[in-house]
């Protein structure tokens, strides 16, 4: 765990004040979620699935391919910056290499495909899905089929999964689904919950930190970090990753609340144009963000989110 108290002293007082203002002024039109009357009885969590040690992995010709994916994982912007469109790595949101349960880890996807998937409306392969990546959370370009990077990191999620059941969804699978907030999710309470918790990483501007020019702390909206049509997109799966992961080092430490808030305060930002867009905003929510949990289309602050947003 992070011990980080002895440096939110010193600037935490300097970012709230930066983004207080933001946040008390705005004036957002978001949509309203689904209420919960009631938090539903706790019970005691699965035990996730442990992907193979590290120590393990195999020193043959598929143990390379294998251990090409895990540094493309970790390191996307050196070993597949051909195929990236912003600053993120894959591991900016399946942490700790893709083992960690609860951030969409890798060895709880690869036994799930093939799959169909109503984002493109057919059977994916596994393969297919990690070209969405690229497309949507990495703003890039899809490797072909058969690509080397493909193959590796397939290589890698295979092996993480050795043993995994096929077909089955494991405990700490994608992202915890949170019971719906009992209060509408707020803007400006998100943000003074960002201000406090968050923006010590990413920065007060949402944009993140990087050393030697490579990102330590992700950019959360602009022009660097993922575009519209990337799951992290949907302020659902944005609050089910930050109350298991967030912040960093204290996890679990939000509320169910504090994370549908801070989520709706982050997709609440402009970022690139989903690489679906069909000659308008207004067209493009109609056919793929018609959801009460996307902001794409919504006016925020006088800013109809997706007007500006461009590859």
């Amino acid at each position: 765990m992070i011990d980080r108290t002895w440096l939110y002293r010193g600037v935490l007082a300097g970012v709230l004040s930066a983004v207080a203002g933001l946040c008390l002024a705005a004036n957002v039109d978001v949509p309203a979620l689904p209420a919960s009357s009631a938090q539903a009885p706790e019970s005691s969590p699965a035990k996730p699935f442990a992907p193979p040690a590290e120590s393990s992995m195999p020193m043959d010709g598929f143990g390379k391919s294998v251990k090409l994916g895990e540094q493309i994982f970790t390191h996307t912007q050196t070993f597949a910056g051909k195929y990236v469109g912003n600053t993120l790595n894959c591991a900016s949101c399946h942490l700790d290499a893709g083992r960690k349960a609860d951030s969409s880890p890798l060895w709880g996807a690869y036994p799930l495909y093939p799959a169909y998937r109503s984002k493109n409306g057919h059977v994916n392969s596994f393969a297919e899905r990690l070209q969405g990546c690229f497309m949507y959370s990495m703003n890039g370009k899809a490797p072909p089929l058969g690509d080397p990077v493909l193959v590796a990191l397939e290589s890698y999620a295979y092996w993480l999964a050795k043993g995994a059941p096929i077909g089955e969804k494991l405990p700490g699978q994608g992202y915890p689904k949170l019971p719906a907030p009992a209060q509408k999710a707020d803007y400006a309470r998100g943000g003074a919950i960002y201000a406090q918790h968050c923006a010590l990483c990413h920065g007060a501007d949402g944009q993140g930190q990087s050393s030697g020019g490579q990102a330590v702390f992700p950019p959360l909206w602009g022009a660097h970090s993922f575009n519209w049509g990337a799951g992290m997109g949907d302020i659902q799966n944005a609050a089910g990753f930050i109350k298991a992961n967030m912040p960093l080092g204290l996890a679990g430490t939000l509320t169910d609340q504090q994370a549908w808030d801070v989520a709706t305060f982050m997709d609440s930002h402009e970022r690139p144009q989903d690489p679906r867009f069909v000659g308008s905003v207004e067209a493009t929510r109609a056919k793929f963000h018609d959801s009460a949990y996307s902001m794409y289309g919504q006016t925020v602050n006088g800013q109809v989110l997706g007007a500006s947003g461009s590859r």
